[in-house]
């Protein structure tokens, strides 16, 4: 008799429990590895807030929109450009994309080269100057590091190709070396010598700091300027806490996190 009341008892909870199984199965968030400390604090911050965990998986967003084609499980996708998600929208596999943050490109000098953003291009284009840069197509710091020789071409003719021709595509390839899981890969590069100058995000100019004091930011001229707009999509037949983390993200918590991680954040409320 008890027996059959345990079970009976089983049996009419079992939709609370499966209901309470399914809260907290961990959202799937995918994220460019441009974002990695900026949103595995907003995971944190949405995983206090909800109760919800998050599983985070950060990578090259060219090879991530690569492997979510193919069909690797994901729930959110945060691209470091609109190119990505928006592809994998048109395919059906997302939902609509929305720019969610704002990054630019700037240099990154080794310690010792004077190189300041009116001496920028003759640095880039000298012989003797290693340029470091990301893997166009598969990471779109490369796509933008090759946009940057776009715009030289226009102040020197011959100036894109020459750059093109000897940017060393040290990291967001598939077969890139990989980076020290606690280093920032553009220090990590020129602190070791791979590279004289790195064409990166702006961002990474904070953990740099903290972890090699002596390599500069220099801000690239108005001229070679050249922005990065993030598109955010959650997936198709994504969980409902997929669709909150999303709304997270959005949110002015989550705007605020990302603006302290030095981007530009465009959902942040206004100031009175």
């Amino acid at each position: 008799m008890i027996r059959k009341l345990i079970l009976a008892t089983i049996v009419s909870l079992w939709p609370a429990l499966a209901s309470a199984q399914q809260v907290q199965k961990p959202v799937l968030l995918h994220a460019a590895g441009s974002l990695k400390n900026a949103l595995t604090e907003v995971a944190k911050a949405f995983e206090i807030s909800t109760g919800v965990p998050v599983k985070t998986s950060f990578r090259p967003s060219g090879l991530l929109r690569e492997a979510l084609a193919k069909g690797e499980p994901a729930e959110v996708f945060a691209s470091a450009n609109m190119e990505h998600p928006l592809a994998l929208a048109k395919d059906g596999k997302a939902g609509p994309v929305v720019l969610f943050v704002r990054n630019e490109t700037c240099a990154f000098a080794r310690p010792g080269l004077e190189v300041t953003s009116n001496t920028l291009l003759t640095y880039l284009l000298d012989p003797k100057v290693r340029l470091g840069t990301s893997t166009p197509k598969a990471d779109p710091s490369g796509d933008y590091a090759w946009q940057v020789f776009a715009k030289a071409e226009a102040l020197k003719p011959g100036a894109k190709a020459a750059l093109e021709a000897k940017a060393l595509q040290l990291v967001g390839g598939p077969n890139s070396a990989p980076t020290p899981p606690d280093r920032n890969g553009t220090g990590h590069l020129l602190a070791t010598g791979a590279a004289d100058l790195f064409l990166g995000y702006c961002t990474n100019a904070d953990p740099i700091a903290r972890e090699q004091p002596g390599i500069r930011m220099v801000r690239l001229p108005a001229n070679l300027l050249v922005g990065a707009d993030y598109g955010l999509t959650v997936m198709s037949n994504a969980s409902p806490n997929a669709y909150r983390l999303g709304m997270f993200i959005l949110s002015p918590e989550g705007q605020r996190i990302l603006a302290r991680h030095g981007f530009v954040a465009p959902g942040l409320p206004r100031e009175r």
